[in-house]
């Protein structure tokens, strides 16, 4: 066994897939957890992932919810990166298919980081929605020493799994004696090159709505961006750097919904894009009628633009964050020629 092995939970995911690219660029020997190997939309493009000298990659299958199941998949390594949790913002059973994949997974691996009782790092993937409140200002800026502390299993059950996950590995680790060092990193809408199918419905469903024209007119929606490379190279940076307990919000840039559109039309002239806005008023009487959004959300979400403070992450890690419109146009090719629009 390697003594510089990395764990990477949930290494299937969009961000999981680019951290193992990342650490086998590097030459790192990486155990990727997968929840179903049989499924080649999960391991197949790992497999087709290049391995610097001296690097290896080795996939096994694990259960988040089964304790021995991690045991098994953290034991003999000196770094944890636990990106694995359910990327899912409503369900008709929340607990179930939102919290519990977090919270008790979570709880999991740091059982499991325990009983190996030789990690050297752990780093938590959290994300922005464990600081953003339901409320909020026009204008408002962010920082990490803000706690999504009113999200709640009816309304914001994502932001409750995200903010539970990350509560529970920070009171670990104030209380384990001699433990790891500890970081988490809040990303906020991850864009980027995907590389498999299964990357489309999480964050980059906002732009596959645009590839597939799934709406004829858009809502005037300021989006948070970051570069999914940029949050891989994070993720290993923090290995070696950042400061141990630091919570850190990566957001390279903000654009508007139709910014966005009118971006990839001026680019793809050859293909059809909604880039209608809707005017505010308008779009609050659209939320009233959709079944899964409420005005209270659309007032905030449509009203008013937030901003984060990256600038932490960008210090300590080194990191200059990619133009969100660079990572938007780069996100295109691959869904084009795979042809997954």
């Amino acid at each position: 066994m390697s003594k510089d092995l990395v764990v990477v939970t949930g290494a299937s995911g969009y961000i999981g897939s680019h951290i193992v690219a990342n650490l086998l660029s590097k030459g790192r020997n990486v155990r990727a957890t997968v929840r179903d190997m049989s499924d080649p939309e999960r391991i197949q493009h790992l497999n087709n992932l290049p391995i610097e000298k001296d690097g290896s990659l080795e996939i096994v299958e694990m259960d988040l919810l089964n304790e021995e199941s991690v045991n098994i998949a953290i034991s003999g390594c000196e770094d944890v990166i636990h990106t694995a949790a359910a990327v899912i913002i409503k369900s008709k059973k929340p607990q179930k298919e939102i919290v519990d994949p977090s919270v008790i997974g979570t709880r999991n691996v740091l059982n499991a980081i325990e009983k190996n009782g030789k990690v050297i790092n752990f780093i938590h993937t959290s994300s922005t929605a464990a600081i953003r409140p339901a409320k909020w200002e026009n204008g408002t800026i962010l920082t990490s020493e803000t706690f999504a502390e009113d999200a709640t299993l009816d309304k914001n059950p994502y932001g409750l799994a995200k903010y539970s996950a990350e509560m529970l590995v920070r009171k670990w680790h104030k209380n384990i004696k001699s433990g790891p060092r500890m970081i988490t990193i809040h990303p906020c809408m991850v864009f980027g090159p995907a590389m498999s199918k299964r990357h489309l419905h999480g964050s980059l469903s906002i732009l596959m709505m645009l590839v597939k024209r799934k709406l004829p007119v858009l809502l005037p929606m300021q989006i948070s961006i970051v570069d999914v490379r940029d949050i891989a190279e994070i993720h290993v940076r923090a290995l070696s750097s950042g400061k141990d307990g630091g919570r850190y919000l990566a957001v390279g840039g903000e654009m508007m919904w139709g910014d966005i559109a009118k971006l990839l039309k001026k680019n793809y002239p050859e293909r059809k894009w909604a880039t209608k806005v809707l005017p505010y008023h308008l779009a609050l009487l659209v939320a009233a009628l959709h079944p899964k959004v409420t005005i209270g959300w659309a007032k905030t979400h449509l009203k008013n633009k937030l901003y984060w403070d990256a600038g932490p992450a960008s210090k300590d890690f080194q990191i200059n964050w990619k133009d969100p419109k660079t990572t938007i146009l780069e996100t295109i090719p691959n869904i084009i020629e795979n042809e997954w629009d």
